[in-house]
């Protein structure tokens, strides 16, 4: 369980992790490398990070009064996700048709909006 400031600095650091609107992430989430990019889920049947987007899109249209405890545990991990995959760096050639990208963007952050 959280309380207000620790909510409050996750909804700060989710927002400025996530840098995809939810428009942009759905149709991110519509594309084959989307679906391809990242670890199968036990079902084998989409990827944890798929998965996780569609759980952003869903945290991003709701108002911050409207969030639940499960969409903060949420916020953080996919804060925690975008920061330790932002700091290995990503490849040296071809950042934008990188797996390294791709799973970022199912996160919710597309790394080549910073540069």
């Amino acid at each position: 369980m959280t309380n207000e400031l620790d909510r409050d600095k996750i909804w700060a650091d989710f927002r400025e992790a996530v840098n995809m609107l939810p428009t942009e992430l759905e149709k991110w989430l519509g594309t084959d490398q989307s679906k391809e990019s990242g670890w199968k889920e036990v079902d084998g049947k989409e990827t944890i990070g798929h998965h996780s987007g569609r759980r952003i899109v869903e945290i991003k249209r709701k108002n911050k009064g409207e969030l639940s405890g499960d969409d903060y545990e949420h916020m953080r991990k996919v804060v925690g996700y975008v920061h330790r995959h932002l700091k290995q760096g990503g490849p040296a050639q071809d950042k934008e048709h990188s797996p390294w990208r791709y799973s970022l963007m199912n996160w919710g952050h597309d790394p080549l909006k910073n540069d």
